[in-house]
């Protein structure tokens, strides 16, 4: 059973490759896949060997909350969590301005001692009631012998006020003596929060942005519908229907589950009703429905009224499964994003090390004198360290992508498919169904005596999506079971020069092993079961949704239409996405490489006294993970 749940108070990539790594250790778990930017997981388990209960309790130890009440509205949870953050990030900054104003002189309540402890005071009260998840997420974490981003939070803001505290009252004593300066450094303490806060602040407001075409999509779903009771019309919630219901639909209103039509009028046809089926397919011009034709959930009647017969219900509906399709693709993991899953695991034991190694070195070259600045150095190196800006590189890239597909009704099913499709340089396509639209209304035993024409016809804009395709330097090939004449016929008109007649769904299959062998990267676009081995093998498969479910179950990308301009624009924007995740991860890589070694104090060595403070690298960190997110939300922007 696969099921799709979502999960609050992610922060990083080590935050999902521990939720990943523990619900997948559990007995009755096959799979568990975790969307950082989703914030949900795809969980793949036998309901028989362990309950959703079970797993949301080792969620919560480690210090995340997963969300199985059905009756718990996601959005909500999600509003409540983020109103909470911004809650604390503007109190956070209150006390950041209370503690910047003692620290810069602007506030005085007597002699030094005295401001330090007013200091003291408030850097408590910020960890306490704004930081307080970080120190229980980490301490959850520790004892899972796991690590995150709190992870790094939390060390360098105690190791910052414990060091405070300790010179508070000890620091004369202890520095004062041997002539060291000494400071305290309770401000660094509360700023390292407040930044981290409001990063993650502008991160949830981004993550809420990258996820707006689902929430379209489940916007599409009606909540409520008009079931016919005998000679009375009841207005329930879409909950209470079941299948059989008799519902009525009027004019503007949206279709509630998918069924049968079983009486219509309008006033152009007595007989039928015509319903804007353009959210599932993509055609703008309304489709008559008469008795007994099939209506789909969220579509909406433009003339005429009808009634219809309940028959997919709740999470069967083509619109459920449908959104639920788009889910379970932005919670799916390209190849190079399971490669930097990898690396973020041990990026936050790595940073911890070189933190360590940072403050040894500098206690061993310059003694006790230094000691102060070995320790900011090392509380540097902590902060300034982001596993969240290569996390996130990858995720947010594709879920926008994946959204922005969606909205022109191209079903990306993973996040494999998205990768692949922009590496695409063969195209093997199907003629009847995919390339052409049969005509359906003649006499199959007087076909033989009508023209090719007459039989069929293009489907819209075949001729310049081929067109396109071919420009983009990817070889075109056209199989059919047809007879050479018409294959000829049809591949002349679109200018395809390699096709192929008469084959069976083993040609079909052959064709595309053949051309893989000859070293290229092969998508196969059908629409019958002739197709699906072909599809299976392809290293992208296209499927028409018009076709077989065979073929659409098989098929990693869906095309809600006829309008097979479809397949040149998903291949443009997986390169698109590609090219985004590979600017997100080379500025994430690069920031981390430039500014760990300055935090660290490397200039030193090159007798330049500069180097990064705990305030700046928190700063730094923030606007390195924000920077990320809204870099991919500029593929919203691609038309």
């Amino acid at each position: 059973m696969k099921q799709t749940l979502p999960i609050v108070g992610m922060a990083c990539s080590a935050c999902s490759a521990n939720i990943e790594r523990t619900l997948s250790s559990l007995k009755g778990v096959s799979s568990a896949k975790v969307s950082l930017i989703g914030r949900s997981v795809l969980i793949d388990f036998n309901p028989d060997i362990i309950s959703l209960e079970t797993m949301k309790k080792e969620i919560n130890n480690l210090g995340y909350d997963l969300i199985i009440d059905k009756d718990t509205s996601t959005e909500k949870t999600e509003k409540i969590y983020y109103t909470r953050l911004k809650r604390k990030t503007v109190l956070s900054w209150i006390f950041s301005i209370f503690i910047m104003a003692i620290c810069m002189g602007w506030i005085s309540i007597g002699n030094r001692l005295m401001n330090n402890q007013l200091a003291m005071i408030i850097a408590l009260l910020n960890i306490y009631y704004c930081g307080r998840q970080f120190y229980i997420t980490a301490w959850r974490q520790i004892k899972h012998r796991s690590a995150c981003m709190d992870t790094l939070v939390t060390i360098s803001t105690s190791v910052a006020f414990i060091f405070s505290t300790f010179n508070v009252f000890w620091g004369n004593e202890v520095w004062g003596k041997n002539n060291i300066e000494w400071h305290t450094y309770f401000d660094s303490s509360v700023m390292i929060i407040t930044f981290v806060l409001t990063g993650r602040l502008i991160e949830e407001w981004a993550k809420d942005n990258t996820a707006s075409s689902i929430r379209e999509l489940m916007k599409m779903s009606p909540k409520k519908a008009h079931v016919v009771n005998g000679n009375k019309i009841a207005e329930v919630p879409i909950s209470a229907i079941e299948v059989g219901d008799i519902i009525e639909v009027c004019p503007g209103e949206k279709v509630p589950v998918d069924g049968e039509v079983i009486w219509a009028e309008s006033f152009m046809n007595p007989t039928a009703s015509y319903i804007d089926e353009s959210m599932i397919t993509g055609e703008p011009t309304p489709v008559e429905k008469e008795k007994g034709a099939k209506v789909l959930a969220g579509t909406i009647p433009t003339q005429g009224k009808f009634r219809m017969r309940a028959q997919q219900i709740g999470e069967y509906t083509a619109l459920a499964q449908i959104i639920n399709m788009v889910l379970q693709a932005q919670a799916s993991k390209a190849p190079i994003e399971r490669l930097v899953d990898k690396v973020a695991s041990i990026f936050v034991p790595a940073i911890v090390s070189i933190s360590f190694i940072t403050f040894l070195l500098w206690w061993f070259i310059g003694g006790n004198a230094v000691l102060p600045q070995a320790i900011l150095s090392a509380v540097s190196v902590l902060i300034i360290a982001c596993p969240c800006a290569m996390g996130l590189a990858t995720p947010t890239a594709l879920m926008v992508g994946m959204g922005k597909a969606a909205e022109h009704k191209i079903l990306i099913k993973d996040a494999t498919a998205m990768e692949q499709l922009c590496k695409v340089n063969a195209l093997v396509i199907d003629k009847t169904g995919t390339l052409t639209i049969p005509n359906l209304n003649i006499d199959f035993t007087k076909s033989d005596n009508l023209s090719i024409k007459e039989r069929e016809s293009l489907k819209p804009n075949a001729l310049k999506a081929i067109k396109l395709l071919q420009e983009r330097n990817i070889k075109i090939y056209m199989i059919s079971g047809d007879t050479a004449e018409a294959t000829q016929y049809w591949a002349d008109r679109v200018g395809i020069k390699n096709y192929f007649s008469r084959v069976l769904p083993q040609d079909k299959g052959n064709l595309v092993s053949k051309l893989q062998a000859e070293g290229n990267t092969v998508a196969m676009v059908g629409d019958g079961i002739n197709d699906t081995q072909a599809l299976a093998l392809s290293d992208v498969s296209i499927a028409i949704s018009k076709g077989t479910d065979v073929a659409m179950d098989i098929a990693q990308v869906t095309l809600m239409g006829d309008d097979l301009l479809s397949i040149p624009e998903a291949i443009l924007l997986s390169k698109k996405t590609v090219r985004m995740i590979r600017q997100n991860l080379f500025w994430a890589f690069l920031y981390n490489i430039i500014c760990i070694p300055l935090a660290a104090g490397v200039m030193y060595a090159l007798n330049i006294k500069m180097q990064i403070n705990p305030s700046l690298a928190s700063l730094m960190m923030a606007l390195s993970s924000v920077s990320v997110i809204l870099n991919s939300l500029r593929l919203r922007l691609i038309k």
